[in-house]
């Protein structure tokens, strides 16, 4: 997509990120382009609008949603096992001797 004026940030570009400006994880010169990019340009406007509308809906509909103790606990150990694998350990629970 593009609007075909040239930008300091391509809309390839803005489209690309447009979900890192949504979530506030630019570092302010790139959301300060971002930010001008979508003041002047339409067709990017608009599809921010509809991505930040899907997000909105997305948070309206499951953000309430509390994962179960028992999901929290397969996650946690889970993570750990990476972690240790990571770290060239062994994972928890894989020692013999335990």
């Amino acid at each position: 997509m593009s609007c075909g004026k040239p930008h300091e940030v391509p809309c390839t570009e803005v489209l690309d990120r447009v979900y890192s400006y949504l979530d506030h994880e630019l570092d302010r010169p790139d959301y300060t382009k971002i930010r001008q990019h979508l003041d002047e340009c339409g067709p990017c406007l608009r599809e921010y609008d509809l991505e930040e509308a899907v997000k909105h809906l997305v948070h309206k509909c499951c953000g309430s949603d509390r994962a179960s103790d028992e999901l929290r606990v397969k996650v946690m150990a889970r993570i750990q096992q990476v972690q240790a694998e990571l770290e060239g350990g062994d994972p928890p629970g894989d020692d013999p001797g335990e």
